[in-house]
């Protein structure tokens, strides 16, 4: 069976250039890793139409709704492991430094018996779409392109 995210790619338009939300993936996992850390707020659905999956992963996430409007479907992607996430775009703000994410247990330090909490994202921000594509997992930076091309029309 085909595992499916849905995710929801902010973005807002901030002195004539686009800027995405994106989030830091948590976890001792991603602690010092930058380049291809990041993600499109996104997670599991079975029983939900797409989008609504993606509101609803994106407020999980962050902590607070996404602000309304339109949503744009960029698509669908598979991921190395299998998984194949959805994406939908939505103009809007959101205050990055006020998060506040659902959180994951993993055994940590591996082997050790002890289960420890970890936010599911830990840190997010608003980045070029350019920074962005160097920050997202590989896989993800796809939509990036799928955005600006839905923007600038040729």
């Amino acid at each position: 069976m085909t595992t499916t995210s849905a995710g929801l790619l902010l973005y807002r338009r901030l002195d004539g250039a686009i800027e995405v939300l994106i989030g830091h993936m948590g976890g001792p996992f991603w602690a010092r890793k930058d380049t291809h850390g990041w993600s499109i707020p996104k997670g599991l659905y079975t029983d939900e139409e797409p989008l609504a999956a993606a509101e609803r992963e994106f407020a999980e996430e962050l902590g607070s709704p996404a602000p309304s409007g339109p949503a744009v479907a960029l698509g669908s992607v598979r991921q190395s492991g299998g998984k194949t996430v959805t994406v939908f775009a939505r103009e809007g703000d959101f205050d990055a430094t006020s998060i506040s994410s659902n959180e994951f247990e993993l055994e940590w330090p591996r082997g050790s018996g002890r289960m420890r909490s970890f936010p599911e994202i830990d840190r997010a921000g608003w980045f070029s779409l350019d920074d962005a594509a160097a920050k997202l997992v590989k896989a993800q930076s796809v939509f990036l392109e799928r955005l600006r091309a839905h923007l600038h029309p040729e």
